[in-house]
């Protein structure tokens, strides 16, 4: 598999317009976080994706995310676009390389920016109910483990001679999300505005960590990176 960037933006759009479904579904916040969302998928991930290469899915799902930024304030009409939106941007994730890994890298990075943006209305009203923020939390932190796993299964490892370094890098990437995203899950337990706080702090380096090990783990399956 050739990593391309088109490959990783639709893979981040397919996840972050499935974590705005489902925060549009549980209702939780008002149509601010579906504008944010909708409008990172549509100008920061699908049309990007799609000038790079990514194919009509890439457009489709930028078309359909856009549709739900209109109708933010129907969640039922968010939820629809939104995850039809997800299905389009992961077909054509997975036209570019391994189905599993599309999915799994979807998963990775939709679920800690998802985690990550949500955090940001809690930090506003702490009083909002977080169980919304551990169902993205372990979304983040499961996709981390299945990444890895996923790509160890499709061929990642052993590393071509020269890649240690990179190999080893993709591996503590991978690992330090899924252990961000823990402690993500005990702040969570805090009571007050410090344990939101606290948690959306630790999700942005999980989002920073995540994007490292979805990046370098489809390098390293693409072939030899350094040698």
């Amino acid at each position: 598999m050739d990593l391309s960037p088109s490959l990783v933006l639709a893979m981040w759009a397919a996840g972050l317009s499935a974590a705005v479904a489902a925060v549009a579904w549980w209702r939780v916040v008002g149509p601010g976080y579906v504008w944010l969302g909708a409008g990172v998928v549509v100008l920061l991930l699908g049309a990007p994706a799609g000038l790079a290469g990514a194919g009509p899915g890439a457009w489709v799902g930028s078309g359909l995310a856009l549709a739900g930024f209109v109708a933010a304030r129907r969640p039922p009409a968010v939820v629809v676009l939104l995850a039809a939106a997800a299905t389009a941007f992961g077909v054509s994730a997975a036209l570019e390389g391994p189905v599993l890994a599309a999915v799994t890298g979807a998963i990775l990075l939709g679920g800690v920016s998802g985690e990550m943006m949500l955090g940001h209305w809690f930090l506003v009203d702490p009083r909002l109910p977080r169980w919304a923020l551990r169902r993205l939390d372990v979304a983040g932190g499961v996709g981390a483990l299945l990444d890895l796993g996923a790509l160890a299964v499709l061929g990642v490892f052993p590393w071509a001679e020269g890649d240690l370094v990179v190999g080893l890098g993709f591996v503590l990437a991978a690992l330090t999300t899924a252990a961000l995203m823990a402690m993500v899950w005990f702040s969570l337990g805090e009571p007050g505005y410090s344990g939101v706080m606290a948690a959306t702090g630790l999700s942005y380096l999980a989002t920073l960590t995540a994007i490292g090990a979805a990046v370098v783990g489809r390098l390293l399956l693409g072939g030899p990176v350094l040698s």
